[in-house]
Order: structure tokens, then C-alpha cells, then sequence
């Protein structure tokens, strides 16, 4: 696993409030993890913070699993 693949589910896992070995890559933000609008919102800032990444209202609405969320910080420019 890559750092920032490590990065993303210790994040997600912070402010879900579950443990990083509780995730996994189909696990659902909304449906599995519990995660609200204000979660979502929250999540999406950090993202932004953490990785230096703009993410657009379109953008975070595709984010729905940790696996999308490891893959949309992945295919971003360095």
C-alpha cells in the first residue's frame, strides 16, 4: 500500500470514527461507514488540505467508497 493509499484510510477512518483495519476498498462512505453531508463536506476539505488538490462539488459527489477516494487522490498531478 502506498503512502498516500495509507494516508486516505487513516483519514477517512479519523473522521468516521472507525478503526483503519474496519475499511476496506468497496466500503461505502454513506452506507457502510455512516458518514452524513456535514462528514462529507469534511472529508473533502481535508482532502483538499492534506493532498494540495482542488475537488470540485462534481468531483466529490463520485466519491461514494474508500477505493474512490484512494484512486481520485491517486490520479491527480503531483
Amino acid at each position: 500500500m502506498s503512502d498516500s493509499q495509507q494516508q486516505v484510510i487513516e483519514m477517512i477512518a479519523e473522521h468516521l470514527a472507525v478503526t483503519p483495519d474496519s475499511l476496506c476498498p468497496t466500503s461505502r462512505l454513506v452506507d457502510d461507514l455512516g458518514a452524513d453531508s456535514l462528514d462529507l463536506v469534511e472529508l473533502t476539505m481535508t482532502l483538499e488540505e492534506r493532498f494540495g488538490l482542488e475537488v470540485t462539488d462534481e468531483q466529490a459527489e463520485r466519491l461514494a467508497t474508500v477505493a474512490d477516494v484512494i484512486r481520485f487522490v491517486a490520479e491527480q498531478p503531483a
